[in-house]
């Protein structure tokens, strides 16, 4: 069992919580641990986004709360009635992400009033509260997120698979139902790429010079999952057409299958010239080659097309494969370009913070 990061300050931040309610002297310091369970998120960004929406939810609440214990009391009806109206509200104003951490604060509010009810609900306020300012602080922090890190090795492990899945294919050495599996699960790992994507970019930068580098990679990064994406898709057009593959003439089988192994060497250079692994003047004969396959495969198609015997289905077959091919290697094209003018201009500005890979 791995113990993320998020775990460890999610425990903390419950601690830290109930520990500094505790020393004010709060009646009910479990309600700021609860709150502070709700509150914690993957980057400090939505960590503070939540924050505020949770302000906004816990004002909801709470104003709520106070008036149905004014004018009906606190039955049970009562209680269900006020969680039903604030869930309302919070749908309506969007942040229905909220909701659990309001209906904590009305149901804190609502279920033991006491005579002095204003003070008591201030209180409860102020002590939910109390857990969504402990879990900012922690986030803040402690364990601060390395999205560049964690992007760039998810990138090179995704892409490392897919290239091996489309090596076995083009060698006819992979089972159908496998395969097939394999596409589910790279696609999910996609989506999940494409949120870490999203965590990386929503962290601020709070200088222009690293707000301007933080751009750059920005970039570099999207042309990689772009890339990444463009791989899987070709994996997945030998899958679905694996029969007509098999019916293409044994000279435009070779060539396909040798630009794509050109194609996945020049993609796995491509990862490690980011981190600066291996030389930027490298991967130039690699593009070369790809770029003559490029040539040859249109001219043998359009011999394959000139063949009036030839049935439509390999026909198609053999377009699809060969436009992938084609958009496969001018998006590693585009992102080697990225990458060269990334690492000659600016050296200083542009720098990459990959870290050594967390081991499981």
């Amino acid at each position: 069992m791995k113990l993320g990061a998020r775990i460890l300050k999610t425990g903390i931040a419950i601690a830290l919580a109930i520990y500094l309610a505790t020393i004010i002297g709060v009646q009910s310091p479990v309600f700021a641990g609860i709150a502070a369970t709700f509150a914690i998120q993957p980057s400090i960004y939505r960590t503070y986004q939540t924050m505020l929406e949770q302000i906004q939810a816990n004002f909801i609440g709470a104003f709520f709360a106070i008036i149905f214990v004014w004018t009906l009391g606190n039955d049970p009806i009562v209680i269900g009635l006020t969680a039903i109206i604030v869930i309302s509200i919070n749908l309506r104003l969007k942040i229905e992400s909220t909701i659990p951490i309001a209906l904590v604060t009305v149901i804190a509010i609502m279920e033991s009033p006491t005579d002095d009810f204003i003070i008591y609900g201030l209180t409860r306020f102020g002590t939910i509260m109390l857990g969504v300012g402990a879990s900012f602080i922690v986030n803040l922090i402690f364990i601060p997120p390395k999205y560049e890190t964690k992007l760039y090795y998810k990138i090179q492990d995704n892409t490392k698979d897919i290239i091996q899945w489309i090596r076995v294919s083009t060698r006819h050495a992979s089972e159908y139902t496998v395969i097939k599996e394999e596409l589910v699960r790279l696609k999910e790992s996609l989506m999940k790429l494409e949120n870490l994507y999203l965590l990386y970019k929503e962290e601020r930068m709070y200088s222009r010079k690293k707000l301007y580098t933080k751009g750059r990679k920005l970039v570099l990064f999207r042309q990689m999952l772009l890339s990444t994406n463009r791989a899987l898709e070709i994996l997945r057009k030998l899958h679905r057409h694996e029969n007509e593959w098999l019916h293409l003439p044994d000279t435009l089988q070779s060539l396909i299958k040798d630009s794509l192994d050109s194609l996945l060497v020049y993609h796995e250079q491509m990862i490690f010239k980011y981190a600066g692994k291996i030389r930027s003047q490298s991967t130039s004969e690699v593009m070369i080659d790809s770029s003559e396959y490029k040539k040859c495969l249109t001219a043998e198609y359009m011999k394959l097309y000139e063949q009036t015997e030839q049935n439509d289905e390999q026909l198609l077959t053999a377009f699809s494969l060969i436009a992938g091919i084609i958009d496969y290697y001018d998006q590693l094209k585009h992102l080697d370009k990225l990458i060269d003018s990334f690492q000659t201009y600016h050296k200083t500005e542009n720098e990459v913070h990959i870290h050594q890979k967390e081991e499981n």
